[in-house]
């Protein structure tokens, strides 16, 4: 796959060469290559430094080229790290947008005060040198209600305009958006807040876009009730779906144990692209690659479409299929060791049970699909995760060396977990169930800048 192979090392997955990788930002496509920046600790598995901006690019979602730190803090106005934040092209230049984050040194909560976010805008020609900083809003810009977590902007342009969507926390612990317009990309006027009541007190990552003749509002809320088949995870991440400015029902991204903070953007032809954050916020659960040097990835990109009776669906990208190598078949009731990385399709007619390395159970009862480790020397402190579901036709296992993302009925429920098996193969059993798939060859990625 790349120069930095070695146990656990994904073949489908955007990893770091070394060092902490979290929130996808940037994503964009530019000059013939699609571009996926993060953040990235590059000397700290745990993340606990100053965050840059990691930088991959791609012709074509199979061939990557990692590039090495772009953007790291090196203003006062980001001297406490380049948090999260978007692209966007204009006028054939690529403007990336991000939260300098700033914490002063003294006695404060760094939640009403001591914490400064600022806005600030760079320019790029080629996607791995930058212009100059310009900070475009801080503290004092955002509305008198707002606590000092404002962050992670999200541009688009629509009518002739740029609007920018922000992640907030109130004072009074409301999480909330703020939505500002532009003219001219610098000069920015606020326009309006979208909140609903009692529902978390921080929405982190926030992304508005349209797909399939709907409007959604996307956002990672903090502080949500937990239950056993919502919000199970520390965070999570979901979207709303908006008539006018008025939200939805909220329906959740993912529901595995890893996933957090995704971004979407427009491929050149067309499709709505998602990629999030396959990993956690917390310490409930950890990765033995820590102890090798990295930590987390990125899920594989996904296709956002809308069903005929209006779901929102989510599918691995469309170029998948150019990996595919060897047939594979697991018949009901049967066991067979396979290889990883691969890819299983199969119709669900009623309940099922497909168990890896009697370590990790999947199963269907009707009405709830379950994602249950049964060892803990694969699951590293993961336990179950419950999704509701009363109709599923089918399902889709997309499994790498180290990870394994789920996909129900047509892609209406998507669950994501890390998994680490001590082989590169492992006892796949079905009961109830007939799989078909294919072997997958894997990426190919150069990693330069490091």
């Amino acid at each position: 796959m790349n120069k930095i192979n070695g146990k656990w090392r994904q073949l489908l997955h955007l990893e770091p060469p070394r060092g902490w990788l979290n929130d996808p930002n940037g994503l964009c496509w530019f000059k013939g290559n699609y571009h996926v920046f993060f953040q990235y600790a590059p000397d700290d598995i745990n993340g606990g430094v100053k965050k840059s901006w990691g930088h991959y690019q791609s012709p074509d979602f199979i061939n990557w080229e990692f590039t090495g730190t772009v953007l790291a803090p090196d203003i006062p106005e980001d001297r406490s790290g380049a948090y999260s934040g978007s692209a966007i092209i204009a006028n054939g230049v690529m403007q990336l947008f991000y939260t300098g984050n700033v914490k002063e040194v003294g006695d404060y909560d760094y939640i009403t005060s001591g914490r400064g976010a600022n806005v600030i805008r760079v320019s790029s020609k080629d996607g791995r040198s930058f212009s100059e900083k310009r900070v475009l809003l801080r503290n004092s810009d955002y509305p008198e209600y707002c606590s000092c977590h404002v962050r992670d902007p999200k541009l688009w342009e629509e009518n002739g305009k740029y609007y920018m969507i922000l992640g907030a926390r109130t004072l009074d612990s409301e999480g909330c958006v703020l939505i500002y317009q532009s003219d001219d990309l610098d000069k920015w006027r606020f326009v309006k807040k979208l909140s609903v009541p009692d529902f978390g007190y921080m929405w982190e990552c926030p992304d508005m876009f349209d797909v399939g003749g709907k409007r959604l509002l996307s956002v990672s809320p903090q502080g949500l009730e937990h239950t056993e088949t919502a919000n199970q995870n520390l965070f999570s991440s979901g979207y709303f779906p908006m008539d006018g400015d008025k939200l939805g029902d909220f329906e959740e991204w993912d529901h595995g144990f890893d996933f957090y903070a995704p971004q979407t953007f427009c491929a050149p032809d067309g499709r709505r692209i998602l990629i999030g954050w396959l990993g956690m916020c917390g310490d409930a659960y950890t990765n033995p690659t820590a102890q090798l040097g990295w930590q987390h990835c990125l899920t594989i990109p996904r296709e956002l479409t809308v069903s005929k009776d209006g779901a929102v669906l989510q599918n691995p990208f469309s170029e998948l299929s150019r990996l595919r190598s060897a047939p594979v078949a697991v018949s009901d009731g049967e066991c067979k060791i396979v290889h990883l990385p691969f890819e299983l399709c199969g119709k669900v007619n009623g309940s099922f049970e497909i168990t890896l390395d009697n370590a990790l159970a999947l199963t269907y009862d009707g009405k709830t699909f379950r994602l249950k480790f049964t060892s803990d020397s694969v699951g590293y402190g993961r336990t179950v995760r419950n999704c509701k579901i009363e109709k599923c036709g089918d399902i889709r296992i997309i499994a790498d060396t180290s990870s394994l993302e789920i996909y129900l009925d047509g892609g209406r429920k998507v669950l994501s977990t890390r998994f680490y098996p001590e082989n590169k193969s492992v006892n796949l059993c079905s009961h109830g169930i007939f799989l078909k798939g294919w072997r997958l060859k894997g990426m190919e990625v150069n990693i330069l800048g490091e």
